[in-house]
């Protein structure tokens, strides 16, 4: 146990949330209701860096939320070659939202990490998602139970890597950012906006992508027990 440490906070997609994984059986569904002729293998290998791309725009406010949930499903269909109208992807966009949080896949070990660490810290999520979807994933794969406070970008006004954000979970877990880690996917938006704002950053590296040495990192969750 780290005894410096009080308060954990989690990202929650691509974290503990498998949201690749959740992503393309939704999608599956939709493709085979609306265009089954696209190969779901072929759809995802388009999908995955394209919506990883309009995400880092969406954080950083260079598009609207409404802008990211069109952009990438057309910009997918686009990079296929396959003609679609502006009608079918909102329609596409809209479903996608609903029916993504009734899949539940959680990352190897969450459910051991979480139970692992919850009598030691308190634990919390910062989360760059939108709320009702969020809420959604959390209840739907239960785990909000293991979480003391839940902060999104909605509540927060910003989305990581704002200082902000940050400042806004410490405030909701009346926690003191000396005393807190954030852990997290994403280099930028977790790991550095953590570290900017003052807390400690572990890097969840799952993809095992090359990454600065001094920062800390797991390629599975089960790791934090080298460092909580």
């Amino acid at each position: 146990m780290n005894t410096t440490i009080t308060d954990i906070f989690f990202d929650l997609d691509h974290t503990l949330w498998d949201f690749d994984k959740n992503s393309e059986l939704a999608f599956e569904a939709i493709l085979n209701q609306y265009h089954p002729t696209i190969e779901i293998n072929a759809f995802m290998g388009k999908y995955i860096p394209i919506n990883q791309a309009c995400w880092k725009l969406y954080q950083n406010d260079k598009i609207s939320h409404v802008e990211l949930r069109y952009n990438r499903l057309k910009h997918t269909f686009d990079a296929l070659n396959y003609a679609v109208s502006d009608e079918s992807v909102n329609e596409m966009a809209d479903e996608y939202i609903r029916i993504l949080p009734d899949n539940n896949y959680l990352f190897d070990g969450a459910i051991e990490i979480l139970e692992y660490l919850k009598n030691k810290y308190r634990l919390h999520i910062i989360t760059n998602g939108f709320a009702d979807v969020q809420h959604r994933k959390i209840t739907n794969s239960n785990i909000g139970d293991y979480f003391q406070t839940i902060t999104n970008s909605e509540m927060a006004g910003v989305k990581k890597p704002n200082p902000i954000i940050f400042e806004y979970a410490l405030h909701s877990a009346n926690s003191k950012k000396e005393n807190s880690i954030m852990i997290g996917d994403c280099l930028d938006a977790d790991v550095q906006g953590a570290l900017s704002a003052g807390l400690d950053a572990i890097f969840f590296n799952e993809k095992k992508i090359e990454a600065q040495q001094n920062i800390k990192q797991i390629n599975h969750l089960l790791e934090l027990k080298k460092h909580l």
